[in-house]
């Protein structure tokens, strides 16, 4: 008998849509499973991109001859803290009785780059029809609702490859700037901070944050007080 495999992002998530199947489930390692449906989820990210040392072991040392880092073609590997429960869904994806999967990760670009990370790792066969579903919260309705409208994942090709995208921006602009900030301006740091070495991290998201709190301590470090009136 086939069965539908339903893949969430987080164990807390799956756990909702096991409610809203009213299925009799049964609690496996990482899964439950019923005589229809197979419930699992990931962790978040099971699946990352690998540094370039993986690439060319001698790119482990940091240098300015070797900057910028720009592969032809990008690798990933397994988070080592997680490599379990993606094996789990590995089998689960590649099982023979799995007819139908159904992606139930978030609905946003961030989620369709997890599981499509997976589906990479785990060479799901082609064949296997894959469904997308998109919710807007976890209600049993809109669980169910998202089920039944469920769209075939090619629906969704171009907000994965959106994804991958910018996964790949996040990647190249953090090591190239990490490791060129690092070299030059590492050694001054590491003076004056009085350590053995510093990293100078560089990223995205981190680094606009940074300078959002940097500028805010500059606004209260140069604060001059002025008398306030109110009627």
């Amino acid at each position: 008998m086939s069965k539908k495999l339903f893949i969430a992002e987080k164990p807390s998530v799956a756990q909702e849509f096991a409610k809203a199947l009213k299925r009799n489930f049964s609690r496996k390692d990482g899964y439950q499973e019923s005589n229809e449906s197979v419930v699992t989820w990931c962790v978040g990210h099971l699946v990352t991109m690998s540094y370039p040392e993986v690439y060319d072991p001698a790119l482990k040392k940091w240098a300015v001859e070797t900057l910028p880092f720009l592969p032809k073609e990008y690798k990933y590997e397994l988070i080592p803290a997680v490599e379990k429960q993606f094996n789990i869904v590995k089998s689960l994806l590649n099982r023979e009785d799995v007819d139908c999967i159904y992606i139930c990760t978030d609905s946003g670009r961030e989620g369709e780059y997890i599981y499509r990370l997976v589906d990479q790792m785990a060479k799901v066969p082609a064949g296997k029809e894959r469904r997308r579903v998109w919710i807007d919260s976890q209600t049993e309705e809109e669980i169910l609702r998202g089920i039944r409208e469920a769209k075939d994942l090619s629906e969704y090709d171009n907000l994965g490859a959106s994804a991958y995208l910018r996964a790949k921006e996040d990647y190249l602009m953090g090591i190239n700037f990490s490791r060129l900030l690092t070299l030059k301006y590492g050694n001054s740091i590491s003076n004056f901070l009085q350590t053995k070495y510093s990293v100078v991290s560089v990223g995205r998201v981190m680094t606009c944050v940074l300078g959002m709190v940097v500028r805010r301590e500059r606004e209260i470090r140069d604060f001059v007080k002025t008398p306030f009136y109110r009627v």
